[in-house]
């Protein structure tokens, strides 16, 4: 039976105990800076891959599903149109990293996956009525600032980039509006955004490079000698500056963009098909068509397909979006 003497002395015990550990802890805090105290852990990096049957390949970011779990999203070789690789070339992803959109080149289908919402897609818009040899490829997509809108980069007969813009995306012009002097020596191949929302680029694969609304030109490839197309580019974090990528992995930079490397001269397993900048950090990643990833620039490698068997070749490596608080 406990005596009350005892259940004293214990109290005792127990109270200066209490006292040494919080006098402790105290000195702990005491000890760590008040900025590192109140630091926050970094943002994370990641990226998408995307396959052209529709298949979704995450590293670092989330998976929310593709659209190669259905068969019909994104066919090889649909009718009246060549695309032996699939038929899905362009995923783009919400701000908030809740989510993508994946587009479908041949029939404008756009498919949203996680938060990502249907604010309209060009299937069933006037240039994809009519006979399907005549319609033009919806080859880029990209978010507006909130994710409640994007715009379609499409590329038809003339060889011209026409732009279309759904949800809270506005229409800021496109290479169609008006055709510069002289046309184009290019293809359009890919579409990028301005920080703001209000403005964007369209590059082409001959490097030139073409600003609408507040983007600001900071230079391109065009009239170049270029030892291989230009089939991506990505923007810095405050849209004074890019970088363009060619499928051989040479790495061109403009404006305020850091050169970081490039994969030219290198013998690769399959073409690089574009690129994407780090938002958590410096540098960026370009994608091979085989699934390889190459981090450059101080960006981290996070994986990637290479050495495995694909259902069909990869076509775009989107960036995972990062919210600073």
């Amino acid at each position: 039976m406990e005596q009350p003497g005892n259940t004293l002395r214990w109290g005792k015990r127990l109270s200066r105990s209490m006292v040494a550990v919080v006098l402790l802890a105290g000195l702990a805090l005491a000890l760590v800076p008040s900025g590192a105290a109140r630091a926050t852990p970094p943002p994370p990096s990641g990226y998408w891959l995307l396959g052209g049957d529709g298949g979704v390949f995450s590293f670092g970011a989330p998976f929310y599903g593709s659209a190669a779990a259905a068969p019909t999203l994104c066919p090889a070789n649909p009718p009246g149109r060549s695309m032996p690789n699939g038929s899905c070339w362009a995923l783009a992803a919400t701000p908030d990293a809740g989510g993508y959109w994946i587009l479908n080149a041949y029939s404008g289908v756009i498919t949203p996956y996680g938060d990502a919402g249907s604010y309209g897609q060009p299937a069933g818009s006037a240039p994809y009525t009519g006979s399907t040899e005549f319609w033009p490829n919806a080859i880029g997509i990209a978010s507006t600032t909130d994710g409640k809108g994007y715009w379609v980069l499409e590329v038809g007969g003339s060889g011209l980039g026409s732009v279309q813009a759904f949800g809270d995306a506005g229409f800021h012009g496109d290479e169609m509006t008006p055709v510069p002097p002289g046309g184009h020596v290019g293809s359009p191949v890919a579409l990028v955004a301005t920080p703001s929302g209000l403005g964007y680029w369209i590059v082409d694969s001959d490097g030139g490079v073409f600003a609408f609304g507040d983007a600001t030109f900071a230079g391109s490839m065009g009239g170049r000698h270029l030892a291989a197309p230009v089939v991506g580019m990505a923007r810095t974090v405050d849209g004074l500056g890019y970088w363009l990528v060619g499928s051989d992995g040479g790495v061109f930079a403009f404006g305020d963009a850091a050169f970081g490397g490039s994969m030219a001269g290198t013998t690769l397993a399959g073409p690089v098909v574009g690129m994407t900048a780090n938002q958590a950090g410096p540098g960026y990643w370009l994608a091979g068509s085989d699934g390889g990833v190459f981090a450059l620039g101080g960006a981290p490698f996070l994986g990637s397909m290479a050495g495995h068997s694909l259902s069909r070749p990869v076509f775009a490596i989107t960036a995972r979006p990062v919210i600073f608080v």
